[in-house]
C-alpha cells in the first residue's frame, strides 16, 4: 500500500497488488474501511478488495458468478469480475505540493482469456480535499466484451450512529436512516439520476466519529447510470456498501436479453468517473 494525500482531505492507501484500489482511509486517525467486518464470499480476490475502502468490479462481469458463455468446461465469471488482483504499475505519482496526483496502467487477463487496460488517475485536491477518480477501460483482446463497471466503497458502520443517513435526490423522499431494511441488511439498485444530468451525488452522514463530517460522492451517469446501496450486519459483517454501477440489479441474462448489457469491442474504450469529499 502506498500512502496517497494532500494538504486537505482523508489520507488514502493506494493498493499497488490489486489495481491501485483503496485500502484504508483515513481522517484523522479513523480508519473508515470495514477491515474484517465482511461476508467470506469464498473468493480469496474478493476478500482482499471487501476490507478496503474502495474497490472496482468488472469489467466483464459483475454481481453474481454466472456461466461464461460458450465455455465447455463449465466454467463462470468470477463473483466481482477480474479487476481485482491485478498489479498496477505506477507511471506518475506526486504529491510533494498541496495537491497529489497519481497515474497507473493496469493490464488485465479477463476471465474468458480475453485481454484489457485499465488506466487510473487519482488526484487530491489540496484546497477542497475532494479525491477523483478517472477511468479509462480499453479492449485489447480480440473479442468483445460485457461493460459493466461497479466501485464499492465499504464503510465500517460500527462508525455510525442513530443520526446518520443516506440523502440524495435518487432517494425515497430525498433520503433514509442507513439503517434501511431488515434486521441484519438490505440492498437497493436505483437509476442514479434524471435523465441528461452528468453527475449524480450522494451523501451519507453526519458521522460523529469522524467530527460529525458527512461523505459526500459524486459520479459520472453516462457510465454509471445507477446507484446500489448494500448493508450487512449479519455477523461477523458490519459494513455499507455506496456502490455507484452501470447497471440495473438483474442477471447477465435477463440485462442481455432485453439488449441492456452493452459491449466494449476490439480497440474501443469505455470511461468512469467518481469524486467524493467529507464535509
Amino acid at each position: 500500500m502506498k500512502a496517497f494525500s494532500a494538504a486537505n482531505g482523508p489520507r488514502i492507501f493506494l493498493d499497488e497488488s490489486s489495481v491501485l484500489d483503496i485500502g484504508g482511509c483515513f481522517i484523522g486517525d479513523v480508519d473508515l474501511a470495514p477491515g474484517r467486518a465482511i461476508p467470506d464470499d469464498g473468493d480469496p480476490r474478493i476478500d482482499h478488495s471487501l476490507e478496503g475502502f474502495l474497490f472496482t468490479c468488472g469489467p466483464d462481469h459483475i454481481r453474481h458468478p454466472e456461466a461464461i458463455e460458450g465455455a465447455s468446461d463449465g466454467r463462470k465469471y468470477p463473483l466481482h469480475g477480474s479487476f481485482s488482483s491485478h498489479p498496477a504499475e505506477i507511471l506518475f505519482w506526486d504529491a510533494q505540493g498541496p495537491d497529489a496526483e497519481c497515474r497507473a496502467r493496469v493490464p488485465l487477463t479477463l476471465a474468458t482469456g480475453e485481454t484489457a487496460l485499465l488506466e487510473r488517475h487519482w488526484r487530491i485536491d489540496g484546497a477542497t480535499g475532494e479525491v477523483s477518480l478517472s477511468d479509462k477501460v480499453t479492449n485489447t483482446g480480440s473479442k468483445p466484451f460485457a461493460r459493466v463497471h461497479m466501485y464499492h466503497m465499504n464503510i465500517g458502520a460500527w462508525l455510525f450512529d442513530d443520526r446518520v443517513r443516506l440523502s440524495g435526490a435518487m432517494l425515497d423522499n430525498g433520503g433514509f436512516p442507513w439503517t434501511f431494511g431488515g434486521e441484519t441488511g438490505g440492498i437497493f439498485c436505483v437509476p442514479a439520476v434524471a435523465e441528461g444530468e452528468q453527475w449524480a451525488e450522494i451523501a451519507l452522514g453526519p458521522i460523529a466519529a469522524i467530527g460529525g463530517l458527512t461523505l459526500k460522492v459524486k459520479f459520472r451517469t453516462d457510465t454509471l447510470a445507477h446507484l446500489q446501496v448494500w448493508r450487512n450486519q449479519k455477523a461477523p459483517a458490519h459494513v455499507l456498501g455506496i456502490e455507484p454501477v452501470s447497471h440495473r440489479l438483474a442477471s447477465r441474462q435477463e440485462l442481455a436479453a432485453n439488449g441492456e448489457l452493452g459491449f466494449v469491442k476490439p480497440g474501443e474504450s469505455v470511461e468512469y468517473g467518481l469524486r467524493f469529499c467529507f464535509v
